[in-house]
C-alpha cells in the first residue's frame, strides 16, 4: 500500500504542477527566459520526455516524505499537511532560491517556483496519511 501512496501522491503533485504552471504560464516563462513564441509556448516545444523525468523526479520526493513520515510518526491529515508544506517551504525552496540566486534569476521566478514545491509536498503530503 505504500508505493501506491507514493504512486497517487506524485500523481496528485503532478497534476497540481499542470494547474499552477497553468495559470501562472505567463508570468514564470518572463521570469525565467525561455524563449517562446507567438502563442506563448517555450521555443523548441516540450518533449514528453521532460514530463515523464518530471513525474520520475516527483516520485522520489514523495517516496521520501513517505519515508520520513514513517520514521516522525506522521500518520493524521494534518500533520501530513503541515510536514509536506514544511518539506516544500523549508527543505525544497532554499535550495530553489539559492540555484536561482547564484543564477541571477529574478525573486518572482523563486516565489512562484517555491509556491509550487510548497503546495505540491503540503497536497503529497495529505494524500500519503490518506492512503
Amino acid at each position: 500500500m505504500e508505493f501506491l501512496s507514493v504512486v497517487v501522491a506524485a500523481a496528485v503533485a503532478f497534476v497540481l504542477g499542470a494547474v499552477y504552471y497553468g495559470a501562472l504560464a505567463k508570468p514564470w516563462i518572463e521570469a525565467s527566459g525561455v524563449e517562446y513564441d507567438e502563442s506563448g509556448k517555450p521555443k523548441g516545444g516540450q518533449s514528453p520526455m521532460i514530463f515523464a523525468m518530471a513525474f520520475v523526479l516527483q516520485m522520489i520526493v514523495v517516496g521520501m516524505m513517505r519515508h520520513v513520515f514513517s520514521l516522525s510518526g506522521i500518520e493524521t491529515l494534518g500533520a501530513g499537511l503541515v510536514g509536506g508544506a514544511g518539506i516544500g517551504l523549508f527543505f525544497i525552496s532554499p535550495w530553489i532560491a539559492l540555484n536561482n540566486m547564484y543564477g541571477m534569476r529574478p525573486v518572482k521566478l523563486t516565489l512562484i517556483d517555491g509556491g509550487y514545491a510548497t503546495l505540491a509536498c503540503a497536497a503529497a503530503g495529505l494524500v500519503l496519511t490518506l492512503l
